[in-house]
């Protein structure tokens, strides 16, 4: 497979298929749908809604049509009903099944969240394409828009005028002139001095998308430099080297100065590369055996490779990718859960949500309806008039806690398509030959973005560890043994995964607290505002990985619940979620070792067969 920068970038699809080539994995979203960006396509929204940028030039605007489900929100340079796809969504996968990083197993969980030591790891799970090998290339017009450019640089430079990055120091020394004949050591002093973060490394997918989307900001030709500085990031990627990029450094403006740095040193033939085996080697060494050489900077191309939100635009797409697919196996297991309590399915009825027409919400409840139909267990007492009128909230509300958060995901996603056609270099190059200094790096729509979408993960975290708590209480489970084993006292049943999901939810709720309110200044007061976007990116993947893990809880309590109700025959749903978790949780008896079971429930929840089982007998689901 290939993708190709454009002049007028990439699409998200692009970026998930980079970022996991070679990881077994690429990307759709759930349900079947594609991101895209430029060249004129469009990502359709769990609502249904589609949001399209075809070919966003400076200037062009987003605008909103209604708000109910199938509105679109196109940019003012696309034409309607655009739906061209990236080669990444075109490359015939199912939704479902969200790849794993190849550091780590499908459904196993790292130090920090999965992916190797540095937190901020999504969930082993989410949507995409079985994947191979991904070829990036950069087109003609884009080499064509970054030549345009540097030759403007090329001009000022000679001319003498002083531009910031260009002729002067950074940041607090922005007043400090810089003589010709130092400004290309200005630039190498440049990238090995922020090359200063610190920590664990970050992993493959994220510096590998973080690459990416970096080349993507030069192809735009507002950066002033020359082609072979992005076919040097190119190089890396196709060559499979990954920099070393600590976890701690950025604060989200200008952008991610030291993770980017530290990707640019290794083009420079200096610093760390993460080793297949999770180890570290020397840049230098890693260009060698590739057959790379190191690059040279000229005016500008070290600022040029390190000012932007790639970072955290980077992680933000990536977890896009990830809470997709887990929304919707929480619709899952929430309606495996309520059909094992005896719940009704009325509250789910299409009608009911239509008179509060907000479309994850009505998205969600279709889903739990569908899942619910069919099943000998729900029609035991859906005619017993001294059945329960009116269910638990955890129960009743699973379409309003996760439609809502479903729309927060559909707006993380509009931010991110605009972000995907931004130039977020400082300064930039305009055609007309002015170089202006401008504040496009500063993060703070995608840390908001980032920060909000934890806020609703979170809380679908939450609402299904309380159908979990409920599932366990003998005394709120409609007739099920205390902690769902068939000899409590001896046995403990899953009582403490049930603590376990307890502890994860008090540190969602933890993480759940916004990074991007915690601005503090740098620089000598140069940078006295910042958007600690990168936090906020690297923290929501962890509450993802942490909702993975919640989910699997639920869906074996629910499973083991729905063995318990036996002879009644649950729904199509929950006979494939049967025949998924039986095989390694065995049948209701004596207490087993439940660490390993919920290692393999997570893989079943952030793996795709479950769904794709579900929906072979039930019609896609949303």
């Amino acid at each position: 497979m290939i993708v190709t920068v454009h002049s007028t970038g990439v699409s998200p699809a692009d970026v998930i298929a980079v970022a996991r080539s070679g990881a077994g994995s690429a990307f759709t979203t759930a349900g079947g749908s594609a991101f895209t960006t430029a060249g004129g396509s469009a990502f359709t929204t769990a609502g249904g809604s589609a949001f399209t940028t075809a070919a966003d030039g400076p200037g062009s605007a987003l605008t909103s049509a209604a708000d109910g489900p199938g509105s679109t929100l196109t940019s003012a340079a696309s034409s309607p009903g655009a739906t061209s796809t990236s080669a990444a969504s075109s490359s015939g996968a199912a939704g479902g099944s969200r790849p794993t990083d190849a550091s780590r197993p499908t459904g196993t969980s790292g130090a920090a969240g999965g992916s190797g030591p540095a937190g901020g790891s999504g969930p082993a799970g989410g949507s995409g394409p079985a994947g191979g090998p991904v070829r990036v290339e950069i087109s003609a017009e884009a080499v064509a828009a970054m030549a345009t450019s540097r030759a403007i640089v090329d001009g000022i430079e000679a001319s003498g005028r002083p531009v910031y990055g260009v002729s002067t120091g950074f940041g607090a020394l922005a007043g400090t002139s810089i003589e010709p004949a130092r400004r290309a050591e200005l630039q190498h002093a440049l990238i090995r001095s922020h090359a200063a973060g610190i920590g664990a490394p970050m992993p493959r997918e994220v510096v590998r998308a973080m690459m990416l989307l970096r080349v993507r900001s030069l192809a735009l030709g507002r950066s002033g430099v020359r082609p072979a500085l992005a076919q040097g990031l190119v190089d890396l990627l196709n060559h499979d080297i990954t920099p070393w990029v600590p976890e701690h450094g950025s604060l989200g403006a200008s952008g991610d100065l030291a993770p980017l740095a530290h990707c640019a040193l290794v083009l420079l033939g200096e610093g760390w590369v993460l080793a297949k085996d999770g180890s570290r080697i020397a840049g230098a060494e890693a260009l060698r055996s590739a057959g790379l050489n190191p690059l040279d900077l000229a005016a500008k191309e070290g600022l040029a490779l390190i000012n932007g939100t790639d970072g955290m635009l980077g992680m933000l797409l990536l977890a896009i990718s990830d809470a997709r697919h887990l929304f919707t196996m929480a619709d899952v297991t929430a309606a495996l859960a309520i059909e094992a309590m005896l719940g009704s399915d009325r509250p789910f009825l299409p009608e009911l949500h239509e008179i509060r027409p907000h479309p994850g919400q009505a998205a969600s409840a279709a889903n739990i309806h569908r899942l619910l139909q069919g099943s000998a267990i729900m029609d035991s007492h859906r005619d017993d008039l001294a059945h329960a009128v009116q269910d638990a909230y955890s129960m009743r509300c699973a379409p309003q806690v996760a439609g809502a958060a479903r729309d927060t995901l559909d707006f993380a996603a509009l931010l991110s398509s605009r972000e995907l056609v931004s130039v977020v270099d400082n300064p930039v190059v305009l055609p007309d030959g002015r170089v202006e200094s401008t504040g496009n790096f500063h993060g703070a729509p995608l840390g908001f973005a980032a920060d909000f979408l934890a806020i609703a993960a979170a809380e679908v975290g939450a609402i299904a560890e309380r159908r979990v708590d409920r599932l366990l209480d003998v005394t709120r489970s409609r007739e099920l043994p205390p902690f769902l084993s068939p000899d409590a006292g001896v046995n403990s049943g899953l009582m403490i995964a049930q603590y376990t999901a307890a502890g994860i939810v008090a540190e969602n709720r933890r993480l759940a607290s916004p990074a991007s309110v915690d601005s503090l200044p740098t620089s000598g007061m140069q940078e006295d505002h910042v958007s600690m976007g990168w936090a906020a990116a690297k923290k929501l993947r962890t509450v993802l990985d942490n909702l993975t893990s919640l989910l699997a809880v639920e869906l074996l309590s629910a499973v083991r619940g729905l063995q318990l109700r036996a002879p009644l025959s649950p729904s199509a749903a929950g006979r494939a979620a049967l025949a998924a978790v039986a095989p390694f949780a065995g049948e209701p008896g004596p207490d087993l070792f439940l660490a390993p079971i919920l290692e393999q429930a997570r893989a079943v929840v952030a793996g795709p067969d479950l769904r794709a089982a579900i929906e072979a007998e039930v019609g896609p689901l949303s």
